[in-house]
């Protein structure tokens, strides 16, 4: 069975890198400082690198269109430092447009992550969630070997799916958004929620 990682011919994308339905994202192993990520198309093309500014005191990450870092397209940046709770504001790079939010429900993440979508005025649209209070329990409490998978939903209507691929070496994440066929969700913030919840659960699970 073919993977997203196999060289396959360049795909042809008439919506430009953000109108795909399924990313695949890989934590780039071995990193001392910061994080990094690739993000590859359906066809195995990297349509997105992401990295995490090392020694922030508020965190910051900038996706990029390559591993060159030539042209940035998002940031996404916390309001404040350390904070369970924390807010980030995801911001399109080539324009200077404000995409929208992404806010951790903190005390409850404790036990379940939940993350709030919030549009460019603050208000909020629509929620991301970690699967199942019984499996996020045994992920904290016993093992954190099985994978995490997370849903997304505007509106009460699903939007996108978060699924972890177990690996005890390397983070490698699908990411989904074929449910959303009226696109309700922007891909940007779609992309940028995805990112964010890798660099926050590799941290978390000392990757």
């Amino acid at each position: 069975m073919s993977t997203a990682l196999q060289t396959r011919p360049r795909s042809d994308l008439a919506a430009g890198r953000f109108g795909q339905s399924r990313y695949m994202i890989r934590r780039k192993f071995f990193k001392l400082f910061g994080g990094a990520f690739h993000i590859y198309d359906a066809a195995g093309n990297v349509a997105f690198y992401s990295k995490m500014k090392a020694f922030k005191l508020k965190e910051d990450l900038r996706i990029y269109s390559g591993e060159d870092m030539q042209e940035e397209l998002l940031t996404i940046q916390a309001r404040s430092i350390l904070d369970l709770g924390a807010t980030y504001d995801v911001t399109d790079a080539t324009t200077g447009e404000r995409v929208g939010a992404l806010r951790r429900k903190g005390l409850r993440s404790i036990l379940r992550d939940q993350w709030l979508v919030l549009d460019v005025d603050g208000q909020e649209v629509g929620k991301i969630e970690e699967d199942s209070m019984l499996l996020a329990l045994v992920r904290r409490l016993l093992t954190n070997l099985i994978p995490q998978t997370f849903s997304g939903t505007v509106g009460d209507v699903p939007v996108l799916t978060f699924r972890q691929h177990f690996n005890p070496f390397i983070q490698k994440i699908d990411l989904d958004f074929s449910v959303d066929t009226q696109r309700r969700l922007d891909r940007r913030l779609g992309i940028a929620a995805a990112v964010l919840l890798c660099a926050i659960e590799g941290r978390q699970s000392g990757g």
